[in-house]
């Protein structure tokens, strides 16, 4: 058991469900704060370092809101996509490890807004920008086959995608370190974004070389499991027309549509827990 494991038995429980939905909902209010009072966001609520320093602390979370396009035309469409993003990724996942890799992205920003202001001697905020990108760059991980339509005509492989996203994070690295870019207020711009371009890598790479199982949410697996399920367990089984029910505690998807649900592959048979169970029952031998 590897500690992701370990941190999802002890934690597992209190993780948000469906937590993409809610940060869409964030990114709506951030752009009718943008289109109704646009200088209010960096006023009061943007990851400026320097107003946190003078009290200001909620800044550390509200900076969230700033929505992922400036264009409104477009913003509708990177809403979505972001939405398909997180939903595919903790219906992978689980609720909690997509939980723990998008605030383990917002607190390495927070660090890396520090970072800046230490280094550079300026506050400048950094917004949302890549920890989205970071999103897509986990998303072309887990599902390097699946095609998005540039432009809606033309076909491209999250995974040729994802390079290209890997390749836009080291050059925005890169640009903190050539001559051209390291003066001024431009300087300061440069080197600020490429922390928290490198933050956000070091949540990516964290999280999928931390965890030593990570085939195991492929998606040849996750059909494999589907398949398995359709099988061992006809429709409609259980009274009432669920499909799942806890064998420690008999709640089903009926009693609660946010709960989850996995079997045990320690416990002889086919035995289905939630996840207030799934790492404390006894294993069934």
């Amino acid at each position: 058991m590897n500690w992701l494991d370990k941190l999802e038995r002890k934690m597992g429980r209190y993780a948000i469900h469906n937590l993409m939905y809610y940060i869409i909902i964030l990114y709506v209010v951030g752009l009718v704060v943008q289109l109704f009072a646009p200088s209010f966001y960096y006023q009061y609520l943007s990851l400026d370092v320097n107003a946190i320093l003078h009290g200001q602390i909620w800044r550390v979370v509200t900076f969230i809101i700033q929505p992922p396009q400036s264009s409104y035309i477009f913003m509708i469409f990177a809403l979505y996509l972001y939405y398909m993003l997180g939903r595919e990724l903790e219906r992978t996942w689980g609720a909690f490890r997509f939980n723990l890799y998008f605030f383990a992205g917002m607190l390495f920003h927070v660090i890396a807004a520090f970072a800046a202001y230490f280094i550079t001697g300026v506050s400048f905020p950094l917004g949302t920008w890549y920890l989205n990108m970071s999103l897509f760059l986990a998303f072309a991980a887990i599902y390097p086959d699946m095609q998005f339509y540039l432009f809606f005509m033309i076909p491209v492989k999250a995974k040729w995608l994802g390079w290209l996203d890997g390749l836009y994070f080291l050059y925005t690295i890169a640009q903190a370190f050539l001559p051209a870019y390291g003066g001024g207020i431009f300087g300061v711009i440069y080197q600020s974004n490429a922390i928290a371009a490198a933050v956000s890598i070091l949540n990516f790479v964290i999280f999928f070389l931390g965890s030593r199982n990570m085939q195991r949410f492929s998606p040849k697996q996750q059909r494999r499991k589907r398949q398995f399920q359709q099988k061992i367990r006809p429709e409609n089984h259980y009274a009432g027309g669920a499909r799942h029910r806890c064998a420690v505690c008999g709640r089903t998807e009926l009693d609660d549509p946010t709960l989850e649900f996995r079997y045990c592959s320690k416990c002889n048979g086919n035995y289905e827990y939630c996840q207030d169970h799934l790492f404390t029952h006894i294993h069934v031998q």
